[in-house]
């Protein structure tokens, strides 16, 4: 519980500190949220969690935050004046001049502002995100890494070169308004995407999903599909159909692990179990980012996610349609997962050997498990299981986290039982 809710309030408390402090103390903001978690565990941990646990955390952020200005011996020298007159005679005793940045529209508010105001334009759109990720949405580096598709050190230091720039360059990352505001939409918007993926498929928990993580994002994407001005008619396309996406995805949550927390592919999944009301919820949104005829990548991936989601069985699922979705993501975003993921809609549509021939014309995917269990699992339909199990051990190879070995180990396993009583005769 307190993992979700610590996820859940982070990132809006550093959103309404930096607000106060100014971006470029923003490291003061984290220590403030880090010290206020921190106490938050020891305290419940000997009394209970309070009643408003999330009104409990603002005070005691709120309680940190003057100590710190009271630490600060020329703090009027060096924070804005607005922020001493919160310590001035009136308002010493009871922080008034916190109060306000922690009213629930104001924190939700800051927050997604701040997620803007972090895609200046001075900084990479790498940089851009990774400071939207682990700032605001509580990521850790090997998370914001695993993304990326980078290395954890390269995200470390750009990270720490971002924020040595922004004070050395004084760069103020303040909220943008008119049209450049629409010009980072994007930018946010991949931010989401990718804290929902981390959620969906956590690359750093054998916990596998991250229900803190992806309902976040579900939290900021609807704020995203809001009416707002100087944002465009295809910006709030694009984030109905993003919102779409997360929700036929997040409505097979509960299918997709077993009573013993193991991962259940999506071809044994109990349909019955995912979740209607999402479903329907998702196609809500999708058909409220069909207005127009620009379409975008997550109206194809949404596209793709609504096939699933209406296949009474994984044998009945449009193949053909899903593979030729994939081929049209690929011409808007030719990257190396794409093509990996229609190589497999190619086989489900067109039989194992031709899963296997588009496989194996991907040179890039070496070091990826995914790649060599999808390979294995194409040579065993096509009846070649020596050739399936030494995938699979390739696969276990580069394999991380337990519960995905498992998954590898039991079809090694089941090779090995057929293969066993052809040795005995």
């Amino acid at each position: 519980m307190e993992e979700h809710l610590f996820r859940h309030e982070s990132g809006k408390m550093v959103a309404a500190l930096t607000k106060f402090f100014g971006f470029s103390r923003v490291d003061i903001a984290e220590d403030i949220v880090q010290e206020t978690l921190l106490t938050a565990l020891h305290t419940w941990k000997t009394k209970g969690v309070p009643d408003n646990p999330s009104a409990w955390l603002y005070r005691v952020a709120k309680n940190n935050a003057i100590n710190y200005l009271r630490r600060e011996r020329h703090f009027q020298t060096h924070i804005a004046p607005h922020i001493a007159a919160a310590l001035d005679a009136e308002n010493e005793e009871n922080g008034a001049g916190f109060d306000t940045i922690f009213l629930h529209h104001e924190i939700e508010d800051a927050q997604l502002r701040l997620m803007f105001a972090c895609c200046h334009p001075a900084l990479g759109s790498d940089v851009q995100l990774i400071l939207i990720l682990k700032t605001l949405c509580g990521l850790h580096t090997r998370e914001i890494a695993a993304a990326l598709l980078t290395p954890e050190d390269t995200v470390a230091k750009r990270l720490y070169r971002a924020k040595e720039k922004i004070k050395s360059e004084r760069i103020h990352l303040e909220v943008p308004v008119g049209t450049t505001l629409d010009d980072r939409f994007e930018a946010v918007l991949k931010a989401v995407y990718l804290l929902f993926n981390e959620g969906y498929k956590s690359s750093s928990s054998d916990a596998v999903i991250r229900h803190d993580l992806s309902e976040e994002a579900l939290r900021l994407g609807l704020l995203l599909c809001a009416e707002r001005s100087n944002i465009t008619t295809f910006n709030l396309r694009k984030a109905n159909a993003l919102m779409a996406l997360m929700c036929f995805h997040a409505a097979r949550f509960g299918s997709r692990l077993d009573d013993l927390g193991q991962i259940v592919l999506l071809e044994d999944q109990n349909r019955e179990k995912w979740d209607q009301f999402l479903i329907s919820r998702a196609y809500s949104f999708l058909k409220a980012s069909a207005s127009g005829d620009e379409v975008s990548a997550y109206h194809i991936e949404a596209a793709i996610a609504s096939h699933h989601a209406r296949a009474t069985s994984f044998e009945r699922t449009d193949w053909t349609a899903i593979y030729h979705c994939y081929h049209l993501l690929y011409h808007l975003n030719p990257t190396a997962i794409v093509a990996f993921n229609r190589a497999i809609a190619r086989g489900y549509a067109e039989g194992p050997l031709a899963g296997i021939e588009s496989l194996t014309a991907l040179t890039t995917l070496g070091n990826n498990h995914f790649y060599h269990a999808a390979l294995g699992d194409f040579y065993q339909k096509s009846q070649q299981p020596d050739a399936a199990r030494a995938a699979y051990e390739r696969a276990l190879q580069h394999v991380v986290l337990e519960t995905e070995k498992k998954v590898i180990g039991d079809k090694i396993a089941a090779i090995r039982a057929v293969e066993a009583p052809k040795k005995l005769v």
